[in-house]
């Protein structure tokens, strides 16, 4: 069976491995098209302290059914799936709360177990998601971006005609500023990469700024009549940008951390306090895959428009290192089966 294995940090291969015995508490699935994400890279970098090695990637996976056991969706041999790969327990204080993203024993796929970059993949039936035949294949596995995405907005508890600031314009602050828009809201887009903002710009954006150009306490306000904005969403895991959204939320404001820092960071604790700012995490997504996959299906947002590259299987791994080598020449990465 052909496989993504990532041996160590900068060793990744396509090689051949015997496909494991099925399980019959599980859904086999004949993977037919995966997304790259952002933490393949940092696997293969050797930045992310959740990895351990050898790892099979992968968790932005689809592909049809080959067997599943009964099961409360109705989902059956054949049907066309999406993967939800965060296994959570079920039994912890946040997994009883309904939090499943943070649970206290999360385990994602492809990162901390094997992935689904693998001709065929069995994963936890209740984690399967049955999709419509008008999602093409190469938009699928969009489908777990996208819910990333609308949880952080969901964290924001964004209303309509509310100012959404969002720092980082890769593919999860694109579809988070798309669902906004979705929401009747006004998304303002912040990234020092030009070609990002036009991106932006392109899918309904009104509002972008180049935090290196512009100076956002002088800027927003033009748009804003004359505040901050009600709502921020940090996208980038930049340090700059953490710091940047206690001076762009308003007093009364909204934070949520999606992005993941390399460093710890400090802040000035004195203007969370003085602007009684609600600061919130937002980790991968709970219970919102089915609602990308609507937003998917109606195309009511379009997650076409951060494919940079279609590619093969086989090409996974070179892809891996470009990515790695040259981020700013890719968002975001599908590769296909067939």
């Amino acid at each position: 069976m052909k496989t993504i294995l990532l041996h160590q940090a900068h060793d990744i291969a396509l090689v051949d491995r015997q496909q494991g015995k099925a399980q019959d508490d599980r859904c086999q699935i004949r993977v037919v098209s995966m997304g790259v994400c952002g933490s393949d890279i940092a696997a293969y970098k050797g930045t992310s302290p959740l990895v351990t090695y050898p790892r099979v990637l992968g968790h932005e996976i689809a592909g049809e059914v080959v067997s599943i056991p009964e099961n409360p969706q109705g989902i059956q041999a054949g049907d066309r799936v999406i993967v939800e790969p965060y296994r959570y327990c079920g039994h912890c204080y946040p997994c009883q709360l309904g939090r499943t993203n943070c649970c206290e024993n999360l385990k994602v796929i492809g990162v901390h177990e094997d992935g689904g970059m693998q001709e065929y993949y069995a994963h936890d039936v209740h984690l399967i998601h049955r999709v419509p035949d008008t999602i093409p294949w190469e938009l699928v596995p969009m489908v777990e971006p996208l819910s990333i995405a609308i949880h952080g907005i969901h964290r924001l508890d964004v209303k309509e005609n509310e100012y959404v600031a969002i720092t980082g314009a890769g593919p999860i602050g694109l579809l988070a500023a798309q669902f906004a828009l979705h929401l009747g809201a006004r998304p303002v887009v912040i990234d020092p990469v030009r070609e990002r903002l036009e991106l932006a710009q392109t899918i309904g954006v009104q509002y972008v700024f180049d935090p290196m150009q512009d100076d956002l306490q002088q800027e927003i306000p033009k748009i804003t009549g004359g505040r901050m904005v009600e709502a921020f969403l940090e996208a980038s895991g930049a340090q700059a940008a953490v710091r940047s959204s206690l001076d762009v939320v308003h007093y009364a404001g909204r934070i949520a951390f999606l992005g993941w820092p390399k460093e710890e960071i400090s802040l000035p604790t004195f203007l969370i306090t003085k602007k009684e700012l609600d600061i919130r995490g937002s980790r991968t997504s709970v219970q919102e895959f089915p609602l990308a996959i609507s937003l998917i299906a109606e195309k009511a947002v379009d997650v076409e428009a951060v494919i940079t590259n279609i590619i093969r299987f086989d090409q996974i791994p070179e892809y891996v290192a470009a990515i790695a080598e040259r981020p700013g020449d890719f968002m975001k990465v599908i590769a296909s089966m067939n």
